[in-house]
């Protein structure tokens, strides 16, 4: 059956309306459990600070939409040097929940000098109805031909300074960028290029113009009123955005960080003691 021939009461604008209301509550329910679990999260940190490896071990253990990121000699970097893990909704009380900050604390290792590496997503919102993650790339101290990204984190770094000084689309980095990024293919990056993500280029008061735009239209909707037909933008914009991604899907990994493996840690890690011990029985057995 044909959407013409369904004779539908209920209208378009209605349904949208609940979707504005569950995200609403969806929203608050974040909110709160930020603020329920919060000490909670600071008294396991506590905990899982005296049990070596937990974190490696964690990410050893981690679900395939995390793990097919890991590549084996990231998993080697993460197992010998990561100390530490965090996640924080940086924007709250007062801010989007959705915001995250991830933080990877190392020790000294082979293949990079920093010690934290930190990266922000802001949830954002643009005149076209668009909403998700964006972020900046975080620059990685690379020791002498260590780069797990081959250069293309730094390349990617460069071409944002480029862009916040205004330098135009055709830079050095750009044209470099692109060329390894056309010959070398993405398949296999490192997990470590992950901190490259951009996004779509959205600033602070486009999102807060653009959710002011979002309220006044749900306030014509449900006062029975037309909202104004707006012009059509380029759809090729957007798109364009992500031509220099690295890690495209970045946003996604992001929120599996968050949303799973952070708060699902201590099963992860059990998960992954029960594992080695069962490897171990069947190796006395045999």
């Amino acid at each position: 059956m044909s959407a013409e021939n369904i004779d539908n009461p209920v209208s378009y604008e209605q349904l949208e309306d609940l979707e504005d209301d569950f995200e609403q509550v969806e929203l608050e329910l974040l909110r709160q459990q930020a603020k329920l679990t919060k000490d909670l999260y600071a008294k396991r940190a506590k905990v899982v600070a005296e049990i070596p490896n937990f974190w490696p071990l964690v990410f050893e253990q981690a679900p395939p939409d995390i793990d097919e990121y890991v590549q084996p000699t990231d998993s080697a970097v993460l197992l010998s040097s990561l100390v530490d893990l965090s996640v924080e909704r940086f924007e709250l009380p007062n801010g989007d929940p959705r915001s995250i900050a991830i933080k990877f604390e190392f020790s000294e290792n082979e293949y990079f000098e920093n010690k934290v590496l930190e990266k922000k997503f802001w949830w954002r919102r643009n005149k076209d109805g668009w909403a998700g993650l964006v972020s900046e790339p975080v620059k990685i101290n690379w020791k002498a031909d260590k780069d797990l990204t081959s250069g293309m984190l730094d390349l990617v770094y460069q071409v944002w300074e480029d862009d916040k000084a205004g330098k135009g689309d055709d830079t050095e980095a750009k044209k470099k960028l692109k060329s390894q990024m056309e010959s070398t293919g993405l398949d296999g990056v490192s997990f470590f290029a992950w901190f490259g993500f951009r996004g779509l280029n959205i600033t602070e008061e486009e999102n807060q113009a653009a959710i002011k735009e979002e309220e006044e239209k749900r306030k014509l909707r449900k006062a029975g009123k037309e909202i104004p037909d707006e012009d059509d933008e380029d759809e090729d914009e957007d798109d364009d955005e992500y031509e220099m991604e690295i890690f495209p899907t970045a946003d996604d990994l992001a929120v599996c960080i968050a949303e799973d493996l952070w708060p699902g840690a201590i099963k992860y890690f059990c998960e992954y003691i029960h594992a080695s011990e069962n490897s171990s029985e069947e190796s006395d057995d045999e």
